[in-house]
């Protein structure tokens, strides 16, 4: 039995959770979601999977909880409880040294914020003073294969459930950011309050996701296509069916959508010339669960005229530039001590 426990990267995310172990690869990626009884805060019934699993399904003695909410731990208890779980099932609990561990944040993260972050981590089995945080943007963009240490400027747009992150990346290190509360969470509250709006009815967070997956998109329909939508009648209180149609939902969305492309342009327009002309050429990149929706990435580039590229696998881009930094430790050197990574020296 091994005694030193393997390095670890972790993406922690509002919507769900995913742990790389180095030498094995990603071995969790569930929700960050946990279901807990009435009565008693850390009485957990179901994590991860068996969570979403319950989702919508509990009677009312049981509760569905996200401890994080727009990238940002809302409830530490929980989110360390979480970090724990997940961290057992990934290596166990057996090791006498514990791991090593770099973590995904987000942009502009502030000193509470990346505190609660590293307390987390270590009540949740990570060695104290081995824990490095890495914005988000930078681990996607380093996991998609951009040229991050070379002198060239890249654009990363990461879209996840709870926030979207807009950075130019050169030479290892973030020029600029800007961090929006707006992801894959608020187009699914989008549609729930336009079917709220216009046909008066409640629906799930499910169904609203469900709902964004099989009609969302960020472009009209030349083909229209509905689907049947089941919820609670606001009046007689009483289940009832109504029809949406892909015309309806890609009008729900255009809020959000609208919100994301003006952080893209308040970034381009504060960009420095040399690296804006690199973004131009190479385009801008979109990552993350959220940049899925269909057609997002041809609306960006209509509007801005500047191309636009999905990355390939974008819900695990972040996770993979996580995997590096965790199979080529030598990668945090070269980083430098820059702003976005910096090494817990004070605990």
């Amino acid at each position: 039995m091994a005694i030193i426990a393997p390095d670890i990267g972790i993406d922690l995310g509002t919507s769900s959770t995913l742990v790389y172990v180095r030498g094995k690869g990603v071995v969790i990626d569930e929700p960050s979601l946990l279901v807990l009884e009435r009565g008693g805060k850390h009485q957990v019934r179901a994590i991860g999977e068996e969570a979403q699993s319950l989702l919508g399904r509990t009677s009312g003695d049981f509760t569905a909880i996200r401890p994080l909410s727009e990238g940002m731990i809302r409830d530490f208890d929980l989110t360390q409880y979480m970090l724990q779980y997940f961290v057992r099932k990934a290596i166990g609990v057996s090791r006498l040294i514990k791991p090593r561990a770099v973590i995904t944040v987000p942009c502009r993260i502030t000193p509470i914020e990346r505190r609660a972050v590293r307390q987390a981590a270590f009540g949740s089995g990570v060695r104290p003073g081995h824990l490095q945080l890495v914005e988000k943007p930078f681990a996607a963009a380093l996991g998609c294969g951009l040229p991050v240490f070379e002198p060239i400027g890249s654009m990363v747009v990461d879209i996840g459930g709870g926030t979207t992150e807009v950075a130019v990346i050169s030479l290892g290190g973030v020029v600029l950011s800007k961090a929006i509360r707006i992801g894959g969470v608020k187009m699914d509250e989008a549609i729930s309050s336009y079917v709220k709006k216009e046909f008066n009815m409640l629906i799930g967070d499910r169904t609203s996701e469900d709902i964004k997956l099989n009609l969302g998109s960020a472009l009209p329909s030349k083909d229209y296509r509905e689907c049947p939508v089941r919820g609670r009648d606001m009046v007689t209180n009483l289940p009832r069916n109504a029809v949406l149609g892909s015309d309806m939902v890609y009008e729900a969305l255009r809020q959000p959508l609208d919100a994301i492309l003006n952080a893209i342009r308040f970034v381009l327009e504060r960009t420095p010339p040399e690296l804006a002309g690199d973004i131009m050429k190479s385009g801008i990149h979109l990552t993350g669960g959220g940049a899925n929706l269909f057609g997002l990435d041809q609306y960006i580039a209509s509007e801005l005229g500047i191309p636009v590229l999905l990355a390939k696998d974008a819900s695990a881009c972040a996770i993979q530039g996580v995997g590096q930094l965790t199979e080529n430790i030598e990668l945090l050197h070269r980083i430098g001590r820059s702003s976005f990574l910096r090494e817990d020296e004070d605990e």
